[in-house]
């Protein structure tokens, strides 16, 4: 028996210190993945329970979206105990035994951290905001009203209203970028950093892989509180927030994105680095410097080891010119980078009704996100093809999609249980009521219902990842310049003697496009791709067809 063969799988995984390029990642959101408990809210036991479906796609890792102490406000990006799991998901001992059965299957386990902001039952909060002139005084932001009793400034909350809250025991104003119940933290104080930088050896402690950083370029405010800039109506989009919240209206050069973060990073990944083989990917929240930011922020190996901007979390369908216009921005300004691609999350319209896919285009797009350059997350239910639940208002629980509606639904919509099996309504999410209901349209989307069919959504992400993990030029090669001609895209992946050209029809009509000078074969895939001229030449690609072609 090898060396490599003797040790245990929590070791093979920590012998991989790069594994996160070019990873696929899948994100789970807890309380919707499956109830263990029949109380309707999904929980640890109940991920732990589905490991196995999460291990058959091929991913190299999982995503959980907060399942700390929390009264549930913004449900548990509002943290009110970082070390502890809330009781409706669960234990710290069921906890752990999740992260023992995913390595196990050879799955990297990555959690959710939300460092920006606690939630206002956090007991560093609770002795915050009792004195000007207590030891936590100046965790949270905290400023003094203006002459006339108004916040200190103009800034804003993206979940509506002025980001100032009043606070009578201070007879002052915290700053909250979230909800009111979110109080944002002092990262300016030294002390506010080490506490966090605590909160997250706890959990590498305990075995975890990595973290995705909620928000990741909210931590700083400007320490002069200065008032943001308006916005020229001509720049503003609805890449963050809906075009209706009046957060958009200004360009926020001193509420968010500020220099000093980078020292902070820094710091975060000096610790990561005392442990074997753990990785970060940031959530940059920004509708204008996005990409720029994330450049900054995964350069050389000074910050986190990727992020994910929101150019292809987009309203606006994603056609080849925009693709090859993000592409060239990400190599104008973050070239050294590390991009976390996603198409769908559980902020987001799921992109199969956002951008009006039909199957075809759902599975084009599938495979031409495991040919990009960098890391790529799926979510959950995006393997079955579930479309955005329609979810009445009277069953929202959604607080942003509460205070905009009707023009602005919240994120209900692609938070709806998971669907196992097409039967019971609840579609074997939960034995109660689910917290929030299950799509009818849903339910003959299911993992059972498309297990048995062999042409299902299910099945060909697999055989997409399947493909990226047999070729490495598609997971870490090099990427030239992506380029459109009209509906399709196309470019060239290379790692050593590896070179694959890839196309991609992102339209409803047939399409040609020249294959690069040489001798090229399909790659050995189940996947439908285009057939290649015996000499070169024009490849005719039909509607949502893909051309992927290896060099012989």
């Amino acid at each position: 028996m090898n060396a490599q063969a003797q040790l245990d799988p929590a070791q093979l995984l920590a012998a991989d210190p790069d594994w996160w390029r070019g990873a696929v990642i899948y994100q789970i959101y807890p309380r919707s993945y499956q109830d263990s408990n029949g109380d309707g809210i999904g929980d640890l036991r109940g991920i732990t329970e589905r490991l196995p479906h999460i291990a058959s796609l091929g991913v190299d890792a999982i995503w959980i979206s907060p399942f700390f102490t929390s009264p549930m406000k913004d449900f548990g990006y509002d943290v009110s105990d970082y070390c502890d799991v809330d009781p409706m998901f669960g234990s710290l001992s069921d906890f752990d035994q999740l992260v023992a059965a995913a390595h196990r299957l050879g799955l990297r386990v990555m959690i959710d951290l939300v460092l920006s902001h606690t939630s206002d039952q956090h007991a560093w909060f609770g002795e915050s905001r009792q004195s000007r002139d207590n030891a936590r005084a100046d965790w949270y932001v905290w400023a003094d009203p203006q002459p006339d009793g108004t916040p200190p400034n103009n800034w804003l909350s993206i979940f509506g209203g002025s980001a100032w809250q009043w606070d009578p025991r201070r007879e002052q104003y915290y700053l909250h970028n979230f909800l009111v119940s979110q109080p944002d933290l002092n990262f300016h104080c030294p002390a506010v950093q080490d506490a966090l930088l605590d909160v997250t050896r706890f959990w590498l402690e305990r075995g975890v892989d990595g973290f995705r950083l909620d928000t990741i370029n909210f931590y700083y405010h400007d320490a002069e509180l200065r008032s943001n800039p308006a916005l020229p109506p001509e720049q503003r989009n609805a890449t963050i927030a809906p075009s209706v919240n009046p957060y958009n209206h200004q360009e926020h050069l001193y509420s968010k994105n500020q220099s000093e973060n980078l020292a902070f990073l820094g710091r975060f990944r000096a610790l990561l680095d005392e442990y074997p083989a753990k990785a970060a990917v940031g959530e940059v929240g920004d509708a204008q410097r996005g990409l720029e930011i994330m450049g900054s922020y995964t350069a050389a190996n000074t910050g986190v080891h990727m992020c994910y901007a929101f150019e292809l979390l987009a309203k606006d369908v994603l056609t080849a010119s925009r693709l090859a216009e993000v592409f060239a921005e990400v190599d104008r300004v973050a070239a050294n980078g590390w991009a976390c691609w996603a198409f769908s999350n559980h902020d987001v319209i799921r992109h199969s009704s956002r951008w009006g896919l039909n199957p075809a285009a759902q599975r084009l797009f599938n495979t031409m996100m495991m040919c990009l350059r960098g890391t790529t997350c799926i979510y959950q239910g995006e393997e079955l093809g579930l479309p955005e639940a329609d979810i009445a208002f009277e069953d929202l629980q959604d607080p942003y999609g509460i205070e905009f509606w009707p023009e602005f639904k919240g994120r209900d919509g692609c938070r709806t249980p998971m669907v196992w099996e097409p039967s019971n309504g609840a579609g074997g999410f939960s034995e109660g009521k689910p917290w929030l209901p299950v799509s009818p349209e849903h339910l003959n989307l299911s993992v059972a219902s498309q297990e048995a069919d062999p042409d299902a959504m299910l099945h060909h992400y697999r055989r997409a990842i399947a493909l990226r993990k047999a070729h490495p030029a598609l997971a870490v090669g090099t990427h030239d310049q992506l380029r459109a001609e009209g509906n399709v895209a196309f470019f060239t992946r290379q790692d050593r003697d590896e070179v694959i050209f890839c196309a991609f029809n992102l339209g409803d009509i047939p399409a040609e496009i020249t294959l690069p000078q040489g001798t090229w074969q399909k790659p050995d895939t189940d996947i439908a791709l285009a057939d290649l001229p015996p000499n070169g030449g024009r490849v005719a690609l039909a509607p949502w067809q893909a051309c992927l072609a290896v060099r012989g």
